[in-house]
This record gives C-alpha cells, sequence and structure tokens, in this order.
C-alpha cells in the first residue's frame, strides 16, 4: 500500500536556501552536515577510534560526506541502503598563479573545472568561494558573495558571424574574468584581497581551493511558479534530497527497527571522474561501511555478508526532453519535468540500473506514492555516467542509477520543476526504510 507523501513545497524552498548557502563542495558538506545535526547526528574523526554505539553519525572529509544511522537492533552483518550523489559542478576555478591581466584590465587566472556550458558564463556576475588552507594548518571556507568578477563576451560588432557560424570560445583565452582596472598585476593581490575578506592577516593563507558562482539566486519560475531555476542542481539538487531522506528517516518514531542501515553518500570530483581520495572511485565509502562493521564487533564474514545484502541509488540529475531539440532524445523515452524521478538505464553500463535495480526502485515509488520516468539517451548519441557504475565496480553492491530530469545541464543557471524535488525526496525515504 502506498504512503503518504512526506515531503511537499517546503522541501523545494528548503533546496532554494541549500542552493544559495552552497557555492562550493565544501559549503555543500557543511550544509548537508548542519541538517544532519539538528537530526541528532554528530561527527566522528577518521583518526578517532570508532565504537559501536547507534544513531547518526558522519565523517566530512574535503568535499565529501558520508553520514550513516545505527538502528539499536543493527547486527554487524545487518545491510545498508545507500543514497549516492556527489557535490561537485562544473565552473571557473582560480589557478596557482591567479593574478594576471592586459591592455589596463586587471583579472583573474582561472582553469576550466569539469564540463561547463562555457557560454553560460558569460556576462554574469560572479561571487568567489571555496576552502582556504592556513598557516597553523587549519582550514577556513570563504563565500564572498557580491559581484566580484565577470568574463565580459565579445560585441557582435566585432565577431559578426557569431550567429551564422556559432560561438567559438578558447578556455585559454576568453574565460578569463575581469575584476579591475591597473596596468600593475600584483603577485599575490587576489589572495591577499581574500585575507582581507575574512578578517585573516596577510600571509596567514598558504593554500586555496576557489571557485567561481553566479551570484544570481536560485528563484521559482513560471506563470504558475511551477518550475525552479538556479546553479548547481546538477547536483545539489540530489545531495539536498539525500540529506533530508537520510534526516527523516533517522527522527522517525520506528527509526530503530529499520530493517537496513541507511546511509548517505556524496562525494566530489564527479565531473571530472571521481578518481580522489573525496571520490566515489576513492575509499572513503569502503572504509567507512566496513569500519562500521568492525566497531560494532563484526568480522569479515559479517562485512561480507553485509555487502552482498546492500543496495545503492546513484541519484544525480538527468535530461528532461528539450522542446526545442526534442529529437536528440530517444523518441520513445521523454522525460517531463514535475512527473516525478527518473531511473537511468543503459545496457553499456554507463549507468548501472538493471531489470533487479528497477524492481527495487519501482518498490520504493509505489510505497512513497510517486511516479518514476525512464530515461534512456538516445542510440545515435553518446550516454554520460554517473557515480553508479563506479560504486557498483569499486564496493560490489548493486547499484540503480536514478535522478531528476531537468535542462540546461550544467549551465551555470539550470531548470528542473518544482515539485520533482520533493518527489525524489519521497522516493528516496521510502527506499531507505526498506
Amino acid at each position: 500500500m502506498s504512503t503518504r507523501a512526506r515531503f511537499d513545497r517546503g522541501h523545494t524552498d528548503d533546496l532554494l536556501t541549500f542552493l544559495a548557502a552552497s557555492p562550493s563542495p565544501y559549503h555543500a558538506v557543511a550544509s548537508a552536515a548542519e541538517r544532519l545535526e539538528k537530526a541528532g547526528f554528530r561527527q566522528v574523526g577518521e583518526t578517532d577510534a570508532w565504537d559501536g554505539s547507534t544513531g547518526g553519525k558522519y565523517v566530512l572529509r574535503g568535499g565529501a560526506i558520508v553520514a550513516w544511522f545505527v538502528p539499536e537492533n543493527a547486527e554487524p552483518h545487518t545491510p545498508y541502503r545507500v543514497i549516492g550523489a556527489h557535490t561537485d559542478s562544473p565552473n571557473l576555478r582560480v589557478k596557482p598563479l591567479p593574478d594576471t591581466g592586459a591592455h589596463g584590465w586587471r583579472q583573474v587566472a582561472v582553469e576550466i573545472y569539469g564540463g561547463p556550458l562555457l557560454n553560460s558564463w558569460l556576462d554574469r556576475d560572479l561571487g568567489l568561494a571555496g576552502r582556504l588552507s592556513l598557516r597553523d594548518g587549519t582550514s577556513r571556507l570563504v563565500n564572498i558573495d557580491r559581484a566580484l568578477l565577470r568574463v565580459p563576451q565579445l560585441a557582435i560588432h566585432m565577431d559578426r558571424s557569431v550567429h551564422t557560424d556559432g560561438l567559438k570560445l578558447d578556455k585559454q583565452k576568453h574565460m578569463q574574468p575581469i575584476w579591475g582596472l591597473g596596468d600593475d598585476v600584483r603577485e599575490g593581490d587576489l589572495i591577499r584581497f581574500v585575507e582581507e575578506e575574512c578578517g585573516l592577516v596577510p600571509g596567514e593563507v598558504t593554500g586555496w581551493d576557489l571557485m567561481t558562482h553566479s551570484i544570481e539566486p536560485p528563484a521559482y519560475l513560471g506563470r504558475d511558479r511551477d518550475l525552479l531555476a538556479g546553479p548547481r542542481m546538477d547536483n545539489l539538487l540530489s545531495v539536498h534530497a539525500c540529506t533530508a531522506a537520510l534526516a527523516a528517516a533517522a527522527s522517525a518514531s520506528d527509526a530503530h527497527a529499520l530493517p537496513y542501515i541507511p546511509v548517505l553518500a556524496a562525494f566530489d570530483h564527479e565531473e571530472n571522474g571521481s578518481q580522489s581520495d573525496t571520490g566515489a572511485d576513492g575509499p572513503l565509502l569502503g572504509t567507512v561501511l566496513e569500519r562500521s562493521v568492525f566497531a560494532r564487533g563484526g568480522t569479515y564474514e559479517d562485512k561480507a555478508r553485509a555487502f552482498a545484502g546492500t543496495v545503492c541509488l546513484s541519484s544525480d540529475t538527468g535530461h528532461a526532453v528539450h522542446p526545442n531539440y526534442a529529437e536528440r532524445h530517444d523518441p520513445t523515452h521523454h522525460p517531463r519535468a514535475n512527473r516525478g524521478p527518473i531511473l537511468k538505464v543503459n545496457v553499456n553500463n554507463r549507468y548501472a540500473t538493471d531489470g533487479g535495480g528497477r524492481a527495487v526502485f519501482a518498490a520504493a515509488c509505489e510505497k512513497a506514492g510517486v511516479p518514476f520516468q525512464a530515461f534512456v539517451s538516445n542510440n545515435s548519441m553518446p550516454c554520460g555516467t554517473t557515480i553508479g557504475p563506479i560504486t557498483a565496480a569499486r564496493h560490489g553492491i548493486k547499484t540503480v542509477d536514478i535522478g531528476v530530469a531537468i535542462l540546461s545541464m550544467h549551465s551555470a543557471r539550470e531548470l528542473c520543476g518544482a515539485d520533482d524535488p520533493h518527489m525524489l525526496a519521497d522516493a528516496l525515504l521510502a527506499f531507505l526504510e526498506g
């Protein structure tokens, strides 16, 4: 029997807040941790000894978070139910020597991260955010959320063929933002400015992971406010839904009788291959799950049993049918906004879903009382991928690729249906509850 939906537009309202507060992966995991703390979770250190206590716990590492809730009835071999996502989005990231410029313009040297739609970053007011590493070995988050930088587009008078030949952008020459005037490029200028903004003394910052973000806030869109426009939906929309679902599962009155151990795994670096100590292709998730088994007195046999019964939903945004480019989609699979989450399928394992995985997701959606749709790529076009196949292969656990259908993926500002985020959260919660 289907259960009553537990999330509504209030969830989408909170998503707007989450997106605005999370201009970098480091901010995203801090925002997720804040919500989990309110649900009773506590942070555990990777260098500390872990105990077998019950309740909610989480680990932070850079731009990644793994959180889990151990019910009172959990045994060492109790399987996990994992909901996975990624915290990073394509953008422009500050280089090690950021101070540059030419012809009276002061600029910031940036490197292209992931595969952004470059044109979407042109003529847009940009802020600067990320993580600072300090001389004393600590780190600090920074968010300069005001109009600081801009990548100016060439005027049409100097590019008369732009409408016939298309806009052509060179990543090195054309994407360096301006942030002031002057002929004297001074080494260290940008970082000194950031130190001043943070109230730090000059020279205190010895390392940085800084990136640009659009300062335009997320907002409802359309005549009936049934659409949502905003930055970094790929894939903070999923991170937010996963966090909300885990917090709800852990806060339920019967949480300590759950048949599985619910887990949130939000990784960094999906947009460039996931191969890092905080990426899905790294050891973080497996290490956390193993340590949880051993902390509860389990053996290698218990760990193998737990992993064998584990299922993961890999949640990432997918492609809604584009009204102006419908021919680019598979002719019989046209996911639409506000029609529920999507099940992603690719027989060449770009997505991890198989028939058994489809059945697991279908059962979760039925229990949650939400519809779902199917997505496959047009055979004539290459298919993207997610953390799903990596998670399945690295840890040997059944994985199902799902998400929310959006438009303008990898743009500085993306678009989705306003009801799809809370329907995704409902499905994730039903899955965690078993």
